[in-house]
């Protein structure tokens, strides 16, 4: 490991993870969220398969999908996962999906925490397919286009997975992704927000120099203290 890595903690306690891509990919195989993902990305595109031949303009739905990842990505991270509890009165409100976030970030090891909640999968699913169909011009366009939407948030679930588990990428992209997302849990929570891409960091400016950047205090706790 360089100098920069040795503080990225990632020795606490990774003994039960898998240290190789086949070990990974049978542990990831099993997930539910990845088999539900892979299930109905198999589903939607023999749908759309079905209704006949691709058509030419058809590649420009994955290229817009390609374009606006990173940036729905990086909104997601910052404003739905890192949301923070707010009291109303005597109510305080809390988003499940952030509080388990939370969870995670406590325990950045515990690889089956690590996945996207079944209540989200559940119920941003059907909005998505809602959607595409009720939006899309053609059934042909709302297949192919939630068919890439789901293969875009199975290789999310796939780079997240692997960055919690003793396996480092050999392909120089996703050992970026790797490391990123290991400084986002170690180095400084407020920075490094993209998982499976960095672009919306590097544009929105939150993708700074690690050997310049604070290492911060409340990278487990994002600064909450859980009642």
């Amino acid at each position: 490991m360089s100098a920069m890595e040795v503080s990225l903690d990632v020795g606490e306690s990774l003994a039960h993870t898998p240290s190789t891509l086949r070990g990974a990919l049978a542990r990831f195989a099993r997930a539910p969220t990845a088999l539900i993902l892979f299930a109905l990305f198999s589903a939607t595109t023999a749908y759309r398969l079905s209704l006949g031949p691709l058509r030419l303009y058809e590649l420009l739905i994955p290229l817009g999908i390609l374009a606006f990842w990173p940036f729905q990505e990086w909104l997601i991270h910052v404003f739905v996962l890192h949301f923070r509890p707010r009291k109303w009165g005597r109510f305080t409100v809390d988003l499940p999906v952030a509080k388990k976030h939370r969870y995670h970030h406590l325990h950045p090891w515990e690889i089956d925490q690590g996945f996207m909640p079944l209540h989200a999968i559940f119920l941003s699913m059907p909005l998505l397919y809602g959607l595409w169909f009720g939006i899309a011009p053609t059934k042909e366009i709302a297949a192919t286009g939630t068919a890439v939407w789901v293969l875009f948030s199975l290789h999310y679930e796939w780079v997240h997975f692997i960055v919690h588990t003793r396996y480092r990428p050999k392909l120089a992209v996703y050992e970026r992704m790797w490391r990123n997302h290991r400084l986002h849990h170690c180095k400084n929570e407020k920075f490094w927000m993209g998982v499976s891409t960095q672009l919306g960091d590097r544009v929105l400016g939150t993708s700074p120099d690690p050997k310049t950047t604070e290492t911060s205090k409340t990278c487990r706790t994002l600064g909450i203290t859980e009642a």
